[in-house]
Protein backbone atom coordinates (compact mmCIF):
# COMPACT_ATOMS: atom_id res chain seq x y z
CA UNK A 1 0.00 0.00 0.00
CA UNK A 2 2.92 2.39 0.67
CA UNK A 3 4.03 2.10 -2.99
CA UNK A 4 0.61 3.12 -4.26
CA UNK A 5 0.29 5.99 -1.74
CA UNK A 6 3.74 7.36 -2.65
CA UNK A 7 2.96 7.07 -6.33
CA UNK A 8 -0.34 8.94 -5.92
CA UNK A 9 1.33 11.66 -3.85
CA UNK A 10 4.04 12.16 -6.49
CA UNK A 11 1.48 12.51 -9.26
CA UNK A 12 -0.50 14.99 -7.17
CA UNK A 13 2.58 17.12 -6.45
CA UNK A 14 3.72 17.12 -10.06
CA UNK A 15 0.25 18.13 -11.28
CA UNK A 16 0.11 20.97 -8.78
CA UNK A 17 3.52 22.30 -9.87
CA UNK A 18 2.53 22.25 -13.54
CA UNK A 19 -0.72 24.12 -12.86
CA UNK A 20 1.11 26.70 -10.72
CA UNK A 21 3.77 27.36 -13.35
CA UNK A 22 1.26 27.73 -16.18
CA UNK A 23 -0.90 30.07 -14.10
CA UNK A 24 2.01 32.29 -13.17
CA UNK A 25 3.09 32.46 -16.80
CA UNK A 26 -0.36 33.47 -18.02
CA UNK A 27 -0.64 36.22 -15.41
CA UNK A 28 2.67 37.61 -16.59
CA UNK A 29 4.46 37.83 -13.29
CA UNK A 30 7.73 39.76 -13.65
CA UNK A 31 9.98 36.98 -12.38
CA UNK A 32 8.71 34.57 -15.04
CA UNK A 33 8.43 37.10 -17.82
CA UNK A 34 12.04 38.15 -17.22
CA UNK A 35 13.14 34.65 -18.09
CA UNK A 36 12.71 32.96 -21.38
CA UNK A 37 9.20 31.83 -20.52
CA UNK A 38 8.77 29.65 -23.57
CA UNK A 39 11.93 27.65 -23.00
CA UNK A 40 11.25 27.37 -19.30
CA UNK A 41 7.76 26.02 -19.85
CA UNK A 42 9.05 23.45 -22.34
CA UNK A 43 11.77 22.37 -19.93
CA UNK A 44 9.24 22.17 -17.13
CA UNK A 45 6.88 20.05 -19.21
CA UNK A 46 9.70 17.67 -20.16
CA UNK A 47 10.83 17.38 -16.56
CA UNK A 48 7.25 16.73 -15.50
CA UNK A 49 6.80 14.02 -18.12
CA UNK A 50 10.09 12.49 -17.07
CA UNK A 51 8.93 12.45 -13.45
CA UNK A 52 5.63 10.83 -14.41
CA UNK A 53 7.45 8.17 -16.48
CA UNK A 54 9.86 7.49 -13.64
CA UNK A 55 6.98 7.15 -11.19
CA UNK A 56 5.17 4.73 -13.49
CA UNK A 57 8.37 2.71 -13.95
CA UNK A 58 8.99 2.44 -10.24
CA UNK A 59 5.38 1.48 -9.61
CA UNK A 60 5.52 -1.18 -12.37
CA UNK A 61 8.77 -2.66 -11.05
CA UNK A 62 7.39 -2.71 -7.54
CA UNK A 63 4.18 -4.46 -8.57
CA UNK A 64 6.15 -6.95 -10.72
CA UNK A 65 8.46 -7.71 -7.82
CA UNK A 66 5.51 -8.35 -5.53
CA UNK A 67 3.84 -10.58 -8.12
CA UNK A 68 7.00 -12.62 -8.64
CA UNK A 69 7.49 -12.93 -4.90
CA UNK A 70 3.95 -14.31 -4.57
CA UNK A 71 4.56 -17.00 -7.22
CA UNK A 72 6.71 -19.79 -5.69
CA UNK A 73 6.82 -21.74 -8.97
CA UNK A 74 8.36 -19.03 -11.13
CA UNK A 75 11.87 -20.47 -10.85
CA UNK A 76 10.66 -23.95 -11.79
CA UNK A 77 8.79 -22.50 -14.78
CA UNK A 78 11.92 -20.85 -16.10
CA UNK A 79 13.91 -24.05 -15.68
CA UNK A 80 11.18 -26.04 -17.45
CA UNK A 81 11.16 -23.59 -20.35
CA UNK A 82 14.95 -23.82 -20.65
CA UNK A 83 14.78 -27.63 -20.73
CA UNK A 84 11.96 -27.45 -23.27
CA UNK A 85 14.03 -25.29 -25.61
CA UNK A 86 16.91 -27.76 -25.40
CA UNK A 87 14.60 -30.67 -26.19
CA UNK A 88 12.96 -28.84 -29.10
CA UNK A 89 16.36 -28.02 -30.54
CA UNK A 90 17.38 -31.68 -30.14
CA UNK A 91 14.23 -32.78 -31.95
CA UNK A 92 15.04 -30.43 -34.82
CA UNK A 93 12.02 -28.18 -34.32
CA UNK A 94 12.33 -24.97 -36.32
CA UNK A 95 11.22 -21.54 -35.13
CA UNK A 96 11.24 -22.37 -31.43
CA UNK A 97 10.86 -18.64 -30.76
CA UNK A 98 7.32 -18.72 -32.15
CA UNK A 99 6.12 -20.92 -29.29
CA UNK A 100 4.29 -19.20 -26.47
CA UNK A 101 5.32 -19.43 -22.81
CA UNK A 102 2.45 -21.84 -22.17
CA UNK A 103 3.53 -24.09 -25.04
CA UNK A 104 7.09 -24.09 -23.72
CA UNK A 105 5.80 -25.24 -20.33
CA UNK A 106 4.04 -28.17 -22.02
CA UNK A 107 7.09 -28.86 -24.19
CA UNK A 108 8.99 -29.72 -21.01
CA UNK A 109 7.06 -33.03 -21.12
CA UNK A 110 8.42 -33.95 -24.55
CA UNK A 111 10.38 -37.16 -24.96
CA UNK A 112 12.72 -37.98 -27.79
CA UNK A 113 11.41 -41.14 -29.51
CA UNK A 114 14.82 -41.94 -30.99
CA UNK A 115 16.35 -42.06 -27.51
CA UNK A 116 13.74 -44.49 -26.19
CA UNK A 117 15.18 -47.94 -25.58
CA UNK A 118 11.75 -49.60 -25.68
CA UNK A 119 10.95 -51.35 -28.95
CA UNK A 120 8.48 -54.01 -30.01
CA UNK A 121 11.22 -56.57 -29.39
CA UNK A 122 11.34 -55.42 -25.74
CA UNK A 123 7.73 -56.50 -25.21
CA UNK A 124 7.04 -60.19 -24.88
CA UNK A 125 3.82 -62.12 -25.15
CA UNK A 126 1.62 -59.39 -26.71
CA UNK A 127 1.98 -60.17 -30.40
CA UNK A 128 -1.73 -59.89 -31.22
CA UNK A 129 -2.10 -56.56 -29.45
CA UNK A 130 1.05 -55.21 -31.08
CA UNK A 131 -0.26 -56.19 -34.50
CA UNK A 132 -3.54 -54.37 -33.90
CA UNK A 133 -1.75 -51.25 -32.70
CA UNK A 134 0.53 -51.27 -35.73
CA UNK A 135 -2.50 -51.34 -38.02
CA UNK A 136 -4.52 -48.80 -36.02
CA UNK A 137 -1.89 -46.26 -34.98
CA UNK A 138 1.41 -46.65 -36.81
CA UNK A 139 0.06 -47.17 -40.32
CA UNK A 140 -1.99 -43.91 -40.31
CA UNK A 141 1.06 -41.99 -39.09
CA UNK A 142 3.45 -43.43 -41.68
CA UNK A 143 1.06 -43.77 -44.63
CA UNK A 144 -1.25 -40.81 -44.23
CA UNK A 145 -1.85 -40.81 -48.02
CA UNK A 146 -3.86 -44.04 -47.71
CA UNK A 147 -6.40 -42.42 -45.39
CA UNK A 148 -7.27 -39.27 -47.33
CA UNK A 149 -9.78 -40.71 -49.80
CA UNK A 150 -12.60 -41.32 -47.35
CA UNK A 151 -13.82 -39.88 -44.07
CA UNK A 152 -14.46 -43.42 -42.86
CA UNK A 153 -10.77 -44.23 -43.15
CA UNK A 154 -9.68 -41.54 -40.72
CA UNK A 155 -7.58 -42.95 -37.86
CA UNK A 156 -8.98 -42.69 -34.33
CA UNK A 157 -8.06 -39.58 -32.36
CA UNK A 158 -8.05 -41.49 -29.06
CA UNK A 159 -6.71 -44.86 -27.89
CA UNK A 160 -7.09 -46.40 -24.45
CA UNK A 161 -4.83 -49.07 -23.00
CA UNK A 162 -6.37 -50.67 -19.92
CA UNK A 163 -5.73 -53.68 -17.77
CA UNK A 164 -4.05 -54.80 -14.53
CA UNK A 165 -0.94 -52.92 -13.38
CA UNK A 166 2.48 -54.12 -14.48
CA UNK A 167 1.37 -55.66 -17.78
CA UNK A 168 3.21 -53.32 -20.16
CA UNK A 169 0.78 -50.51 -21.01
CA UNK A 170 3.36 -47.73 -20.70
CA UNK A 171 5.95 -49.76 -22.61
CA UNK A 172 3.49 -50.23 -25.46
CA UNK A 173 2.85 -46.47 -25.60
CA UNK A 174 6.58 -45.69 -25.81
CA UNK A 175 7.21 -48.38 -28.37
CA UNK A 176 4.30 -47.02 -30.43
CA UNK A 177 5.77 -43.51 -30.44
CA UNK A 178 9.20 -44.85 -31.44
CA UNK A 179 7.83 -47.03 -34.24
CA UNK A 180 5.57 -44.27 -35.58
CA UNK A 181 8.34 -41.65 -35.49
CA UNK A 182 5.97 -39.25 -33.75
CA UNK A 183 6.70 -36.57 -31.18
CA UNK A 184 5.77 -37.96 -27.78
CA UNK A 185 4.26 -35.66 -25.12
CA UNK A 186 4.23 -37.53 -21.82
CA UNK A 187 1.63 -35.21 -20.29
CA UNK A 188 1.86 -34.75 -16.53
CA UNK A 189 -1.25 -33.42 -14.78
CA UNK A 190 0.92 -31.23 -12.53
CA UNK A 191 2.00 -29.30 -15.64
CA UNK A 192 -1.57 -28.16 -16.24
CA UNK A 193 -2.32 -27.05 -12.70
CA UNK A 194 -1.62 -23.43 -11.77
CA UNK A 195 -2.57 -21.36 -8.74
CA UNK A 196 -3.74 -18.38 -10.83
CA UNK A 197 -7.30 -18.33 -12.09
CA UNK A 198 -7.56 -19.13 -15.79
CA UNK A 199 -3.95 -20.26 -16.20
CA UNK A 200 -4.86 -23.97 -16.18
CA UNK A 201 -7.22 -23.44 -19.10
CA UNK A 202 -4.50 -21.65 -21.07
CA UNK A 203 -2.09 -24.51 -20.46
CA UNK A 204 -4.71 -27.03 -21.52
CA UNK A 205 -5.16 -25.13 -24.76
CA UNK A 206 -1.38 -25.07 -25.20
CA UNK A 207 -1.27 -28.90 -25.11
CA UNK A 208 -3.21 -29.15 -28.36
CA UNK A 209 -1.72 -26.08 -30.04
CA UNK A 210 1.78 -27.45 -29.40
CA UNK A 211 0.77 -30.92 -30.62
CA UNK A 212 -0.54 -29.42 -33.87
CA UNK A 213 2.68 -27.45 -34.41
CA UNK A 214 4.83 -30.54 -33.79
CA UNK A 215 2.68 -33.12 -35.58
CA UNK A 216 2.81 -36.05 -35.95
CA UNK A 217 2.30 -36.11 -32.20
CA UNK A 218 1.10 -38.58 -29.60
CA UNK A 219 -0.23 -37.11 -26.35
CA UNK A 220 0.17 -39.81 -23.72
CA UNK A 221 -1.59 -39.60 -20.35
CA UNK A 222 -0.57 -42.31 -17.91
CA UNK A 223 -3.14 -43.14 -15.21
CA UNK A 224 -5.71 -41.17 -17.15
CA UNK A 225 -8.35 -41.92 -14.53
CA UNK A 226 -6.60 -39.58 -12.08
CA UNK A 227 -7.05 -36.62 -14.47
CA UNK A 228 -10.15 -37.32 -16.54
CA UNK A 229 -12.14 -39.26 -13.99
CA UNK A 230 -15.94 -39.20 -13.90
CA UNK A 231 -17.25 -35.68 -13.31
CA UNK A 232 -19.47 -34.91 -10.36
CA UNK A 233 -20.99 -31.91 -8.62
CA UNK A 234 -18.23 -32.12 -6.01
CA UNK A 235 -15.49 -31.27 -8.54
CA UNK A 236 -13.64 -28.02 -8.04
CA UNK A 237 -14.64 -25.29 -10.49
CA UNK A 238 -11.14 -25.01 -11.99
CA UNK A 239 -10.89 -28.79 -12.42
CA UNK A 240 -14.30 -29.00 -14.09
CA UNK A 241 -13.44 -26.18 -16.48
CA UNK A 242 -10.11 -27.80 -17.34
CA UNK A 243 -11.77 -31.14 -18.14
CA UNK A 244 -14.45 -29.47 -20.24
CA UNK A 245 -11.91 -27.49 -22.25
CA UNK A 246 -9.73 -30.57 -22.74
CA UNK A 247 -12.66 -32.48 -24.24
CA UNK A 248 -13.70 -29.51 -26.38
CA UNK A 249 -10.21 -29.12 -27.84
CA UNK A 250 -10.00 -32.86 -28.30
CA UNK A 251 -13.13 -32.75 -30.45
CA UNK A 252 -11.43 -30.11 -32.56
CA UNK A 253 -8.93 -32.72 -33.76
CA UNK A 254 -11.67 -34.48 -35.75
CA UNK A 255 -12.58 -31.39 -37.77
CA UNK A 256 -9.34 -31.45 -39.77
CA UNK A 257 -8.65 -34.84 -41.37
CA UNK A 258 -5.05 -33.85 -42.12
CA UNK A 259 -4.10 -33.49 -38.46
CA UNK A 260 -1.87 -36.30 -37.22
CA UNK A 261 -2.42 -35.86 -33.50
CA UNK A 262 -3.55 -38.71 -31.27
CA UNK A 263 -4.36 -38.92 -27.57
CA UNK A 264 -3.33 -42.17 -25.88
CA UNK A 265 -4.24 -43.03 -22.31
CA UNK A 266 -3.39 -45.88 -19.95
CA UNK A 267 -5.24 -46.93 -16.83
CA UNK A 268 -5.91 -49.93 -14.63
CA UNK A 269 -9.27 -48.47 -13.54
CA UNK A 270 -11.26 -47.89 -16.75
CA UNK A 271 -14.58 -47.67 -14.92
CA UNK A 272 -13.38 -44.49 -13.18
CA UNK A 273 -12.76 -42.70 -16.49
CA UNK A 274 -15.48 -40.27 -17.54
CA UNK A 275 -17.96 -41.69 -20.07
CA UNK A 276 -17.40 -38.70 -22.37
CA UNK A 277 -13.68 -39.49 -22.44
CA UNK A 278 -14.30 -43.14 -23.26
CA UNK A 279 -16.48 -42.03 -26.17
CA UNK A 280 -13.52 -40.08 -27.54
CA UNK A 281 -11.36 -43.23 -27.33
CA UNK A 282 -13.06 -45.64 -29.74
CA UNK A 283 -9.98 -47.87 -30.00
CA UNK A 284 -9.52 -49.66 -26.69
CA UNK A 285 -7.01 -52.45 -26.04
CA UNK A 286 -7.12 -54.72 -23.05
CA UNK A 287 -3.63 -55.57 -21.77
CA UNK A 288 -4.33 -58.47 -19.44
CA UNK A 289 -2.27 -60.76 -17.27
CA UNK A 290 0.07 -62.91 -19.37
CA UNK A 291 -0.78 -66.53 -20.00
CA UNK A 292 1.66 -69.43 -19.80
CA UNK A 293 3.11 -68.94 -23.29
CA UNK A 294 3.34 -65.20 -22.72
CA UNK A 295 5.15 -65.72 -19.42
CA UNK A 296 7.61 -68.00 -21.16
CA UNK A 297 8.31 -65.32 -23.79
CA UNK A 298 8.76 -62.66 -21.12
CA UNK A 299 11.16 -64.81 -19.09
CA UNK A 300 13.23 -65.64 -22.17
CA UNK A 301 13.36 -61.96 -23.06
CA UNK A 302 14.43 -60.85 -19.56
CA UNK A 303 17.10 -63.54 -19.14
CA UNK A 304 18.43 -63.31 -22.68
CA UNK A 305 21.43 -61.19 -21.69
CA UNK A 306 22.18 -62.89 -18.38
CA UNK A 307 24.64 -65.66 -17.53
CA UNK A 308 22.39 -68.65 -16.82
CA UNK A 309 22.50 -72.41 -16.87
CA UNK A 310 20.10 -74.39 -19.03
CA UNK A 311 16.69 -73.41 -17.71
CA UNK A 312 13.36 -75.17 -17.98
CA UNK A 313 11.24 -72.26 -19.15
CA UNK A 314 8.11 -74.39 -19.41
CA UNK A 315 8.33 -75.26 -15.73
CA UNK A 316 9.10 -71.66 -14.79
CA UNK A 317 6.11 -70.37 -16.76
CA UNK A 318 3.81 -72.81 -14.95
CA UNK A 319 5.34 -72.01 -11.58
CA UNK A 320 4.90 -68.25 -12.09
CA UNK A 321 1.17 -68.39 -12.78
CA UNK A 322 -0.62 -65.21 -11.73
CA UNK A 323 2.43 -62.94 -12.10
CA UNK A 324 2.53 -59.93 -14.40
CA UNK A 325 5.39 -58.85 -16.62
CA UNK A 326 6.82 -56.48 -14.01
CA UNK A 327 6.47 -59.25 -11.40
CA UNK A 328 8.52 -61.60 -13.58
CA UNK A 329 11.24 -58.98 -13.95
CA UNK A 330 11.35 -58.62 -10.17
CA UNK A 331 11.61 -62.40 -9.79
CA UNK A 332 14.59 -62.49 -12.15
CA UNK A 333 16.20 -59.59 -10.27
CA UNK A 334 15.82 -61.40 -6.94
CA UNK A 335 17.38 -64.52 -8.44
CA UNK A 336 20.36 -62.53 -9.77
CA UNK A 337 20.80 -60.76 -6.43
CA UNK A 338 20.84 -64.09 -4.60
CA UNK A 339 23.90 -65.07 -6.64
CA UNK A 340 25.68 -61.91 -5.50
CA UNK A 341 24.68 -62.51 -1.87
CA UNK A 342 26.07 -66.04 -2.05
CA UNK A 343 29.33 -64.72 -3.49
CA UNK A 344 29.67 -62.09 -0.75
CA UNK A 345 28.95 -64.60 2.02
CA UNK A 346 31.46 -67.07 0.59
CA UNK A 347 34.15 -64.41 0.43
CA UNK A 348 33.36 -63.29 3.96
CA UNK A 349 33.82 -66.84 5.27
CA UNK A 350 37.20 -67.23 3.60
CA UNK A 351 38.64 -63.82 4.41
CA UNK A 352 37.78 -60.96 6.71
CA UNK A 353 37.36 -58.71 3.70
CA UNK A 354 35.74 -59.56 0.43
CA UNK A 355 37.17 -58.05 -2.73
CA UNK A 356 37.20 -58.92 -6.37
CA UNK A 357 35.05 -58.52 -9.41
CA UNK A 358 31.94 -60.21 -10.67
CA UNK A 359 33.99 -62.51 -12.90
CA UNK A 360 33.77 -65.26 -10.31
CA UNK A 361 30.00 -65.12 -10.02
CA UNK A 362 28.42 -68.45 -10.71
CA UNK A 363 25.66 -68.82 -13.28
CA UNK A 364 22.01 -68.26 -12.37
CA UNK A 365 20.49 -71.65 -11.70
CA UNK A 366 17.00 -73.02 -11.99
CA UNK A 367 16.84 -73.28 -8.20
CA UNK A 368 17.55 -69.54 -7.86
CA UNK A 369 14.56 -68.68 -10.01
CA UNK A 370 12.32 -71.20 -8.25
CA UNK A 371 13.23 -69.79 -4.85
CA UNK A 372 12.65 -66.26 -6.15
CA UNK A 373 9.17 -67.20 -7.41
CA UNK A 374 8.21 -68.75 -4.07
CA UNK A 375 9.59 -65.77 -2.17
CA UNK A 376 7.68 -63.32 -4.36
CA UNK A 377 4.43 -65.24 -4.07
CA UNK A 378 4.81 -65.38 -0.28
CA UNK A 379 5.26 -61.62 -0.26
CA UNK A 380 2.11 -61.24 -2.35
CA UNK A 381 0.12 -63.47 0.00
CA UNK A 382 1.31 -61.51 3.03
CA UNK A 383 0.29 -58.24 1.35
CA UNK A 384 -3.14 -59.62 0.51
CA UNK A 385 -3.66 -60.79 4.09
CA UNK A 386 -2.60 -57.40 5.42
CA UNK A 387 -5.17 -55.69 3.19
CA UNK A 388 -8.05 -57.92 4.26
CA UNK A 389 -10.47 -56.40 6.80
CA UNK A 390 -10.18 -57.68 10.33
CA UNK A 391 -13.10 -59.83 11.37
CA UNK A 392 -14.98 -58.57 14.45
CA UNK A 393 -14.41 -60.46 17.67
CA UNK A 394 -17.09 -62.94 18.64
CA UNK A 395 -18.08 -63.14 22.31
Amino acid sequence: MSIFSDFTKNIRDISANVVSEVTRTVKGEPEIVAMSSKNQIIAKVFSTLFGVAASFTLAYLGIKWLTDAMDPTKKEKKMAQAEAQKMLTKLGVQNVQTLTDYELCIAANLLDPSSMEVTWESIGGLDNTIQEIQETVILPFKRADLFRNSSLLQPPKGILLYGPPGCGKTMIAKATAKAAGARFINLQVSTLVDKWYGESQKRTEAVFSLAVKLQPTIIFIDEIDSFLRSRSSNDHEATAMMKTQFMSLWDGLTTDPNLRVMVMGATNRPLDVDAAILRRMPSQFYIGMPGQEQRRSILELILAGEQTEDLNYDHLSKLSEGLSGSDLREVCRVAAVSVVHEYVQERARKTSEYEGTGDSFRLIRMSDLQNAVHKFKNTMSISSRMNQPVAPAVD
